[in-house]
């Protein structure tokens, strides 16, 4: 038996596991788990809690070391936010979290002088305002950017931190915006037109490289940091048990809900353009085609109003409200950008209705209903696009994560999207971590096998269209 510790980092959470890998199948132990959420500073910015991150990602390590040393540790997080380091390698920047809204005229003005097209043709990403890209141009006017000598993703920055290695994953490297998806190096031609400064860019490792030991830790001292696919998205497409992978698509879901396929080239044509597509690159080599969803945060944010206002609910409990408000059939687009700041979502959603000359849903099942329904509906659309762009025919679903243990979500999804959908694993991320840590080690042969295994390690639902 192999042991692995896995650092996964979302975007309301985090999670220190260890793995341990047999020949038959991989054995998860989630050791430590903690809360954190973006905050406002008195500047207006708004950020993450990057002590707070450190501090118990630390303590999980040390709550897994318990159990004996490991083979080695990673980190996956989620992706385009970052920090910036001085000479010496000191964090100097704020750690801003991609819900600021600051990005929005950087966004606008890139795109509008570059152009799409130009935008899109090396790097293949889908355009979103909070894109890597779009948060450094928003920054170039900050103290910190001017004086940083390197900016790192967050997975990275965590690395450097723990064993003063200045490295960039490329899975991760690939969400901003800034890589060239076909060369997977920086596309520092873009990077020029961007008018950003080409020094801060640090050389770039694949999943499965050595990053170094962690030093000045005390008894952490001495454990092997090594990369996984280090997106979150991408560990969690790696820890996917793909039957045919030609055939299939995955949903991760979460916070957000990424929808799409794994292939082994990039499509970056007019038609992906349109459909706008993204292309991030994934473990062994691959990529992954796919679109981002607004996920649960919608309704992760409608709880956080109501538990302002002293009303606390589950989400098994509004799921439960949802299922006696089936006949509430109003639709909202989840992407639309009023939705992506936090606050006040119920009153959001109201708004988009009402202005869109749509019943607003007014109880909380209907306001998790609506939630639910739109989501299936916009995996649909995006499952369609893929299909028309890759002109591949899809006939099931993997949904992954959290969110794959909501039922109705995924009968809603089976139904709209009229295919099978496979539920699991619900830790597809740290599963994923792990077989890359795995493979790099040689206690695995292939990706291939390490699916297999995972396999074995979980029990799967079934929904068939209704």
């Amino acid at each position: 038996m192999a042991n692995f510790i896995a650092v996964d980092l979302g975007a309301t959470s985090g999670r220190v596991a260890i793995g341990r890998v047999t020949a038959e199948k991989i054995e998860l132990e989630i050791v430590h788990r903690f809360a954190h959420e973006i905050f406002e500073d008195k500047d207006g910015a708004i950020l993450w809690d990057w002590k707070l991150i450190t501090e118990q990602v630390i303590i999980g390590i040390e709550k897994c070391l318990v159990q004996g040393p490991p083979v080695s540790l990673a980190i996956d997080s989620w992706a385009v936010d970052y920090g910036l380091l001085d000479s010496k390698d000191n964090l100097i920047s704020k750690v801003h979290s991609y819900r600021d809204p600051r990005t929005f005229p950087a966004f606008e003005e890139l795109v509008s002088r570059l152009g799409e097209e130009r935008i899109y043709q090396d790097t293949g990403i889908q355009f979103l305002n909070f894109n890597t890209l779009y948060q450094l141009v928003s920054a170039k006017n900050d103290e910190s950017y001017k004086a940083a000598s390197k900016f790192l993703l967050i997975p990275d920055l965590l690395n450097a931190e723990l064993t003063g290695k200045i490295s960039t994953e490329v899975t991760n490297a690939s969400t901003t915006q800034l890589l060239d998806v076909k060369k997977r190096n920086w596309d520092f031609p873009l990077i020029q037109l961007a008018g950003l400064r080409a020094e801060i860019f640090t050389e770039l490792h694949e999943p499965g490289a050595e990053i170094g030991t962690i030093t000045g830790f005390g008894a952490l001292d001495g454990i092997k940091v090594v990369a996984t696919a280090s997106h979150d998205t991408a560990s969690a497409v790696a820890g996917i048990p793909f039957g045919d992978r030609d055939s299939e698509a995955y949903i991760s879901s979460g916070t957000w809900s990424l929808v799409g396929i794994e292939s082994d080239v990039p499509v970056t044509s007019k038609q992906a353009l349109a459909a706008n597509l993204t292309n991030e690159l994934g473990a062994a080599n691959t990529v992954r085609i796919l679109k981002n969803v607004t996920g649960m945060w919608l309704l992760e944010e409608c709880r956080r109003t109501w538990r302002a206002s002293n009303e606390e609910w589950t989400i098994p409990q509004l799921v439960d409200e949802a299922s006696r408000s089936l006949n509430f059939n109003s639709l909202i687009d989840p992407n639309d950008p009023r939705f992506r700041s936090p606050g006040k979502m119920p009153e959001r959603i109201v708004a988009y209705c009402v202005e869109k000359s749509i019943n607003p849903p007014r109880t909380k099942g209907e306001f998790t209903i609506c939630i639910l329904r739109s989501l299936a509906a916009a995996y649909q659309k995006t499952i369609s696009e893929i299909e028309e762009v890759t002109g591949k025919k899809i006939s099931t679903i993997h949904i992954l994560g959290g969110g794959s243990q909501i039922s109705l979500l995924n009968q809603l999804t089976a139904s709209a999207c009229g295919v099978k959908v496979k539920t699991g694993p619900v830790e597809s991320t740290l599963f994923g971590n792990i077989a890359v840590q795995a493979l790099s080690a040689g206690v695995v042969p292939t990706l291939s096998a390490a699916r297999a295994l995972i396999g074995k390690s979980f029990i799967s639902e079934e929904f068939t269209p209704n």
